[in-house]
């Protein structure tokens, strides 16, 4: 081992153990209150730990690692569970509804921040953050349209707000208006959260097949990330803004390499089955990374960050948040799904 991933290594330990500790103690909780489950305990625990006890910065990197690293593991995991045979449960009515979500959202994000008085990169990234895969999705938006790094930050900043307060309410909305309806519900979360961690999350309060069905709207979701990358890229260098791409910008494809690692499984467990021992091992550890992420996106969550964003960014995130749900919910009727 090197020195440098020796070093990296000292520095991801302490919020790793963090994590799994919480996640540790949200699985034992869950014997006692299995109604609430690991998952719910997790994200619970984090946000209260976080936001008292453990504000140490040295925490900060293997929290991170925790919240992204894991959860980009646990997707990769889930390909040896999925097969074309599920991904196609979804169906077109599936592909459309995700299609009209991301334009919908699009176009009212981008719409509503204007209207606000934010400018065009600011609502180009909004609307991108929101319609896609939230930070991610940011980051890749961001180069492309030369956005200013304070602005990044803050909408990053809002995207994780709304995401976070969607994700604590919407699976409850969606049990409660769907019922049993795996297909609306799994629509619901996975065509709506911002992040790939809060529809694991928001999944994991409900069950683990909602987290498997949510998982193929988000990620279809993703794929689409490079088409609304050249589509804000084209529009702001139509508007006369002085856009300069790096090369090696171009070349990279804004496509996280999780989503093509799962394809790839998903690809292989399709055509060649894979031992049921596999999928039940994959299962196994992605269950566990799943709960060790969300402990640690509950212990990350610091909600002086929002609150200083002000009253203007609050209602911008309320409106966009109002538009995706009610948007959601209107082409889950219209399409029956």
């Amino acid at each position: 081992m090197s020195t440098n991933t020796f070093e990296k290594s000292k520095t991801i330990l302490p919020g790793f153990f963090l994590s799994l500790a919480v996640a540790i103690g949200a699985k034992l909780l869950a014997l006692l209150m299995p109604q609430l489950g690991g998952a719910t305990l997790a994200i619970l625990l984090g946000i209260i730990l976080g936001n008292t006890f453990f504000k140490q910065p040295q925490l900060a990197a293997g929290t991170k690692f925790s919240e992204s690293r894991l959860l980009e593991y646990s997707v990769v995991l889930l390909g040896f569970t999925v097969t074309f045979q599920t991904i196609s449960k979804m169906g077109i009515k599936g592909l459309l509804y995700v299609i009209l979500m991301m334009s919908t959202v699009i176009i009212g994000a981008y719409f509503l921040g204007r209207k606000l008085g934010f400018n065009e990169k600011m609502a180009l990234m909004m609307a991108g953050g929101n319609a896609v895969c939230g930070s991610s999705a940011i980051g890749a938006i961001a180069p492309a349209i030369k956005a200013d790094d304070t602005e990044k930050g803050q909408i990053i900043t809002l995207v994780n707000l709304l995401g976070t307060v969607m994700m604590l309410t919407l699976p409850f909305l969606g049990m409660q208006l769907f019922g049993n309806d795996l297909l609306a519900r799994s629509a619901l979360l996975g065509g709506t959260l911002q992040s790939v961690g809060q529809v694991v999350a928001g999944a994991s309060l409900v069950n683990g097949e909602t987290v498997q069905f949510s998982m193929l709207f988000k990620i279809t979701r993703i794929i689409f990330l490079v088409v609304v990358v050249f589509i804000f890229e084209q529009k702001v260098n139509r508007a006369g803004h002085d856009v300069v791409i790096e090369k090696k910008a171009k070349k990279k494809l804004p496509i996280p390499w999780y989503v093509l690692v799962f394809l790839i499984i998903c690809i292989v467990n399709s055509f060649f089955p894979l031992p049921d021992l596999i999928n039940q091992v994959a299962h196994f550890i992605s269950t566990w990374f799943e709960t060790i992420a969300l402990a640690a996106i509950g212990l990350r969550l610091d909600f002086r960050k929002f609150l200083k964003e002000g009253p203007r960014f609050l209602l911008y995130g309320l409106s966009v948040g109002a538009v995706q749900t009610v948007a959601a919910l209107l082409f889950i009727f219209l399409l029956h799904l």
